[in-house]
């Protein structure tokens, strides 16, 4: 069996995935259910939280690609980012998931470096916010500022309707 069923009752096979399987408001469910870093930090911090907090920091015409940057997550998982790099089958999975989210919604598979750039500021700044105070420094946020601003998290039923709210805006209504 290589397919898992969606919240809303859709059958998303992982090796053959097809657009017409990919439904905004699974994508929001299942975000705003996964806590970041493997659930290791202070308080339950959705994907879906992160991902409204990284579209907040870029331009209009990225909104898309930042709110969809995790959305393959849905699907697979959150899988914490030393483990990814050891599993290239994993890594191939999420990417041909990836391509068919965007083809789904008409973005480019290759994000803008502002929705990079805003991912890392968010990054850094759930570090100091959400994570246990840890002298070691993460080698990918070595010269990145986090926003000035602290991360109070949203409950998980807010940030699924609130993600939905910001989707459905950026795709024009179209849910």
């Amino acid at each position: 069996m290589t397919w898992i069923i969606t919240a809303s009752g859709r059958r998303f096979d992982l090796l053959n995935p097809q657009p017409d399987a990919i439904a905004p408001r699974d994508i929001a469910f299942s975000l705003a259910k996964i806590c970041r870093f493997n659930g290791h930090c202070t308080g339950h911090y959705s994907v879906a939280e992160h991902s409204l907090r990284v579209a907040e920091l870029v331009a209009p015409e990225h909104k898309l690609a930042a709110l969809l940057h995790d959305a393959t997550e849905a699907y697979v998982g959150d899988m914490v980012s030393p483990l990814k790099q050891m599993l290239p089958d994993y890594q191939q999975i999420e990417q041909r998931i990836w391509h068919i989210i965007c083809e789904r919604f008409g973005i480019s598979p290759t994000l803008p470096a502002e929705v990079h750039q805003a991912d890392l500021t968010m990054l850094a700044t759930e570090r100091r916010d959400l994570m246990p105070a840890h002298p070691d420094q993460w080698a990918g946020l070595v010269g990145i500022t986090p926003i000035s601003s602290t991360i109070k998290p949203l409950s998980a039923i807010h940030a699924r309707f609130q993600y939905e709210e910001a989707l459905l805006e950026a795709l024009g209504g179209d849910l």
